[in-house]
């Protein structure tokens, strides 16, 4: 297969997701993979994403080749979901339900495909396994979004667990991102800051760490942040999946400092509305340069 080569390959199960908000459903995709292919898109970076779901839902995946992302699917023999449980009077709060789960990746489901970095932004544990990671970073650097190692399946529900062989993974990872609560279940630190600097200590040379505040970013030893500003949280779904790879999308041509704004700038826009972030650009960079103007 010809394929234009790529700045981000992003690794991860595409998600048929359930969100309930006072009560009301509806089904909408979700997932790291779609979330961060989307706004990558958006920011005119090269992507592609290896995942696996039913055949029946390939039909799901147009949304993102219509923008150009370049799609490697693996027939499954379920598509992973997930219920997200909301109250609008606080989307900040939610109660994660297992629906269905793809299984895990195996080498042969990743395409052969050049990439600057290779996203592993699994949504649920089981999805890579140490050995896959390895494989992954044998071929270049690697992202790892840490979610997909501590949410584990238990009885049907979403739990968090330490990731036993996290000493060992982190060893091959560049990029790391993280949450408050997964930062404070994998250090036992409050502090963000002191979080980020201990979990780069297992080898990530910057670790991303998402809050409902904004997001803190250690880099060789600095700490860089932005502030998220939304007017509404209607698009509170897909907000760390979002500043994640908005950061390494710009981190290929910027500074750590510079990334770390248009994370925040990107992902506050997003979370105004449903869905993934659709630009323009011009708004992000408009708040980029009011923000610059409020804090210089």
């Amino acid at each position: 297969m010809n394929t234009t080569p790529l700045d981000l390959l992003m690794v991860g199960h595409f998600a048929k997701d359930v969100l309930v908000v006072d009560g009301q459903r509806e089904t909408a995709s979700g997932g790291a993979v779609y979330y961060g292919s989307m706004a990558l898109r958006q920011l005119g970076l090269e992507v592609g994403v290896a995942t696996r779901l039913h055949p029946a839902d390939f039909t799901l995946l147009d949304e993102l080749t219509s923008v150009g992302v370049q799609m490697f699917a693996a027939a499954a023999p379920a598509t992973s979901g997930i219920e997200n449980i909301y109250r609008s009077t606080d989307m900040e709060r939610r109660t994660c339900k297992l629906l269905d789960f793809a299984g895990p990746f195996q080498a042969a489901d990743i395409p052969d495909a050049p990439a600057r970095i290779v996203a592993v932004t699994p949504i649920i544990a089981g999805e890579v396994d140490l050995p896959l990671l390895k494989l992954l970073a044998e071929r270049g650097p690697v992202a790892l979004d840490i979610q997909g190692f501590v949410r584990v399946r238990e009885n049907g529900a979403l739990v968090f667990k330490q990731w036993p062989e996290m000493e060992k993974g982190l060893k091959h990872v560049t990029w790391l991102k993280v949450d408050r609560a997964e930062a404070e279940l994998l250090t036992g630190l409050t502090d963000l800051t002191a979080a980020a600097r201990r979990l780069a200590e297992y080898g990530p040379r910057e670790v991303v760490v998402t809050q409902s505040a904004g997001v803190t970013v250690c880099a060789a030893g600095e700490i860089y942040q932005a502030s998220f500003t939304p007017r509404a949280l209607a698009g509170r779904t897909g907000r760390g999946d979002t500043c994640f790879a908005t950061y390494l999308g710009k981190r290929l041509s910027l500074s750590a400092a510079e990334a770390t704004q248009w994370a925040g700038a990107v992902t506050t826009l997003k979370q105004e509305k449903p869905g993934p972030w659709s630009g323009p650009v011009s708004a992000a960079e408009a708040l980029i340069a009011t923000n610059g103007r409020s804090t210089g």
